[in-house]
């Protein structure tokens, strides 16, 4: 009740919370078959379709239901995610104090309840909880955790039926986000301490049992790839040396932000290449902590379990494949840290066992780090209220941050505050000139502002760049009508017919420059195509009946404005 208890003094305040403009309009507002609701139709379509480079059908199948129960308020969406990150904290406690059990069980369900109030309150997990669309954190961390007691329940009683409940729900948590694909190897460690299943077994047997385990990570790592094929970075762009000194960096970053949570951001800039000595300098140390947690894996068991936990867990995130040009993520901490958590706990218990006055140090100690914990969460969850409060807390914490300018000019652009998202997209080309998605939405901008001749211009950067953007090519030709360059709008518009011949809006468009050209029977004929694609398309009954009526044909042009 105590762990429901602080989670939700935390976290119910994002009840109130909006959807943000990044990743959320992908996953759920502007999702047509999630916001369609849960049906068979749309659980086969989560199964058999990639979105926003990832494949993670029971993660959209929630968002499905999510929608169907709610619709598009946040409020309820916000709740699931509560709900689901306090059933974890719940099921965390509930695993820790049965795995560590000792003979008196008290001190093991005070330091399982304190391990637990950290991973519910602790600042780094605001990201996963307050963000819609890190649905598959929670709902992972929840298979994560229903797999470990299970697994834990097998151990007690081997038998197929508890393997196969274990297996299902391993699967279920792939199937919610990918980063589970390392917990076969998580199991090896708990196997070592707290299980001690090593001491009475074969490490080669308890290996081959985990084999089918092995299998479903190997389909979850494929299936992986080929949905993250487009977002990963290319080499050139990030040598794997510069990832690689990027990433052990990181994990010492991770660490102290565990300890010292202050200046958190959505994004992180990658910083590139580091320094030789820097790459060198950290890699050492990691090495030496390993080593050092290897000296006293008989005297001290949960140092090596905790921090190989960290470290292996971290690795499809680390950023050695580079998926997005971020250096890190709060988000990926959520279970990889609760190996520093056992590791640290356990090891300050035991050192202090000598001190006469520990219970009463720790019954200090700890509600204080909780409740520091919880307050710097509170405050974080707060900068999570909206899109632009979220944006100006990162440009506060972050330096020349281009993807955080990029998505806050998105964000000024639909709200229709032109100059100030013009601002933000030449921040980005100040340093990236060419970026295609930058040149486009200036264009947008200055194209909604009026400015045909730089809107031009930068829709002509974005198809330099991208030859086939049937957008950008859209965008363009329609500036060009605008500005009375017809014959120019008319080939760019038939350039996007041959990459959409399937889209009503591309032959639309060309009816209505080839209309304007005074070519009738062909802006007929892509007038009746824009129609059979779309019979409700918008205004286009009206100018076919028009196009007929100047091309002689009355009696049709008649059924036609009717329809209008």
């Amino acid at each position: 009740m105590a762990l429901v208890a602080v989670t939700w003094i935390v976290f119910a305040q994002t009840l109130g919370y909006d959807f943000l403009n990044y990743d959320d309009p992908p996953y759920v507002t502007e999702n047509e078959a999630v916001r369609a609701g849960l049906s068979w139709h749309n659980v086969i379509w989560a199964f058999t379709h990639v979105h926003s480079h990832n494949w993670h059908p029971l993660t959209t199948m929630s968002h499905m239901l999510d929608c169907q129960l709610f619709g598009l308020k946040p409020g309820p969406h916000h709740f699931v995610n509560v709900l689901l990150h306090s059933a974890s904290a719940v099921l965390f406690f509930l695993l820790l104090e049965q795995i560590t059990r000792s003979p008196s069980r008290t001190g093991t369900i005070w330091s399982s309840a304190f391990v637990a109030a950290i991973f519910a309150i602790h600042p780094l997990h605001v990201e996963s909880v307050a963000w819609i669309s890190e649905r598959k954190d929670v709902l992972s961390g929840l298979f994560f955790f229903l797999t470990l007691l299970a697994y834990f329940y097998y151990t007690q009683k081997p038998n197929v039926g508890r393997y196969v409940a274990m297996s299902t729900l391993f699967a279920c948590g792939l199937m919610s986000k990918p980063m589970l694909v390392t917990l076969p190897i998580i199991l090896l460690l708990m196997d070592y301490w707290p299980l001690g299943r090593f001491e009475k077994s074969d490490a080669k047997k308890l290996i081959f049992e985990k084999i089918p385990l092995f299998v479903l990570s190997a389909g979850s790592v494929v299936a992986t790839l080929i949905a993250q094929r487009g977002g990963i970075v290319q080499i050139g762009h990030l040598p794997l040396t510069w990832r690689a000194a990027n990433a052990a960096s990181v994990y010492l970053i991770y660490v102290w932000q565990m300890i010292w949570p202050a200046n958190l951001a959505l994004i992180y800039p990658h910083p590139g290449r580091l320094p030789s000595w820097e790459g060198a300098s950290v890699s050492a140390l990691l090495i030496l902590i390993t080593a050092g947690a290897f000296i006293f894996r008989k005297r001290r068991p949960y140092l090596i379990t905790g921090w190989l936990w960290y470290l292996i867990m971290l690795l499809p995130v680390i950023g050695l494949i580079q998926v997005g040009s971020q250096a890190h993520a709060d988000r990926y901490t959520y279970l990889p840290q609760i190996g520093l958590y056992l590791a640290g706990t356990w090891a300050i218990v035991d050192l202090s066992r000598s001190f006469r006055h520990r219970r009463e140090v720790f019954a200090v100690a700890a509600p204080l780090v909780i409740a520091v914990l919880g307050w710097r969460a509170w405050v974080q969850a707060g900068y999570w209220h909206d899109t632009e409060r979220l944006w100006n807390r990162t440009f506060a914490v972050t330096k020349q941050n281009d993807l955080a300018h990029f998505a806050m000019g998105e964000f000024l652009l639909k709200s229709h505050r032109l100059d100030e998202a013009i601002t933000q997209f030449e921040i980005v080309l100040a340093s990236h000139p060419y970026d295609p998605d930058a040149n486009f939405q200036l264009g947008s901008a200055f194209m909604e502002k009026g400015d045909l001749e730089l809107a031009m211009r930068h829709f002509e950067r974005t198809l330099k760049q991208e030859p086939e953007n049937p957008e950008a090519e859209t965008n363009l030709a329609n500036v060009l009508l605008k500005s009375e360059r017809v014959e120019e709008a008319v080939e760019h518009y038939r350039n996007v017919v041959r990459h959409e011949p399937s889209s009503a809006l591309a032959h639309y468009n060309l009816a209505v420059g080839l209309h304007r050209l005074g070519l009738l029977p062909e802006a007929i004929a892509h007038y009746k195509e824009a129609l059979r694609l779309d019979p409700n398309y918008p205004d286009a009954n009206y100018f076919l009946g028009q196009a007929l009526l100047q091309n002689g044909q009355p009696d049709e042009a008649r059924l036609h404005l009717e329809k209008h």
